[in-house]
């Protein structure tokens, strides 16, 4: 690393000032080692991304998503194409990628891994979606992205009870959406053209995981994913069953899931999904935790897209 650019959320209230804490122990850790080191902080919805793209033309190599998910999708979509090296410090709520990257404990730690990190060109992952004003829109993904129940518990977490509660409060929206959503079914049309085309499913719920774990309890969720993966792996929800979803959830927290016909691990090149003729419910679009909009959607990976800093040890 020679130049370095953090991007962080400040957050509020009481975190402000650790958070802030936390920024200047990253920062020291970095110019000790010699790098050129800048902070800069995020104040609206889409400013890491704006940051990002100015720390690019500006001539930073790596840029630092200290946060959480969100924090890191911002950021990626600023940097997909350039050789502007990604690297995570976790500070946010859900830090799925740096769990999978191994990147536990104080942010400074963090820092000094990522020093000697390997610099590993990844492909990404691609949604494309209705947003909120009905347009055409598209995002870059590197966790994961879905379509149906996990997109509507990200709708439904207030930002301010989040930080306040963890855990806590996807455990509780996760419940009332199990115990009260009717998991509409939609279409997923699988493409794959070196086997044999397309094949359509009536899915209530699909997931493209781009991670081998997500940390946690949710270690292999989707087994044989990876962020080196050129193919979609994605878990299929073919049932609308409140009892096979909590089946299914159960055996993931006791890390004894399988798949069969109502929910399949599927490896695609390309899913395109879109609402059941003559169905009127609206269904939310997430990618790494973050609510982009509506059906229809097709998600795809993009080869050759990002620069990632993989700690020593760590298995992207």
């Amino acid at each position: 690393m020679r130049r370095v650019a953090l991007i962080y959320n400040p957050a509020s209230g009481q975190y402000s000032a650790r958070r802030k804490a936390a920024i200047e122990q990253v920062l020291a850790v970095l110019r000790e080692a010699g790098a050129e080191a800048d902070a800069f902080v995020t104040e609206t919805p889409g400013s890491a991304t704006t940051h990002a793209q100015g720390a690019v033309r500006a001539g930073f190599d790596t840029i630092l998503a200290c946060g959480g998910d969100g924090t890191v999708h911002e950021v990626l979509q600023g940097i997909v194409g350039t050789e502007v090296a990604l690297g995570v410090v976790p500070l946010g709520t859900a830090n799925a990628l740096a769990a999978n990257l191994g990147l536990v404990g104080s942010p400074a730690k963090a820092a000094r891994r990522l020093l000697a990190a390997e610099r590993v060109r990844i492909p990404v992952g691609r949604i494309h979606f209705q947003n909120g004003g009905a347009a055409p829109d598209s995002r870059y993904f590197v966790v994961a992205a879905g379509v149906g129940a996990d997109a509507l518990l990200m709708a439904r977490l207030d930002p301010v009870l989040k930080r306040r509660l963890g855990y806590v409060l996807y455990l509780v929206e996760a419940f009332r959406i199990w115990a009260t959503d009717p998991f509409p079914y939609f279409e997923a049309v699988f493409l794959k053209n070196g086997n044999g085309g397309a094949r359509v499913a009536q899915v209530s719920q699909l997931l493209a995981v781009r991670v081998r774990s997500f940390g946690g309890a949710l270690r292999k969720f989707a087994p044989g994913a990876t962020l080196l993966g050129r193919d979609l792996r994605l878990v299929a929800f073919g049932t609308r069953s409140r009892l096979r979803y909590l089946r299914f959830l159960l055996a993931v927290l006791a890390g004894r899931h399988t798949f069969g016909r109502e929910i399949e691990l599927v490896e695609t090149e390309t899913v395109e999904c879109r609402t059941v003729n003559g169905s009127t419910d609206v269904l939310y679009v997430e990618a790494d935790g973050e609510v982009l909009g509506h059906l229809p959607a097709r998600m795809e990976t993009v080869p050759d897209a990002l620069t990632l800093l993989v700690p020593e040890g760590a298995e992207p």
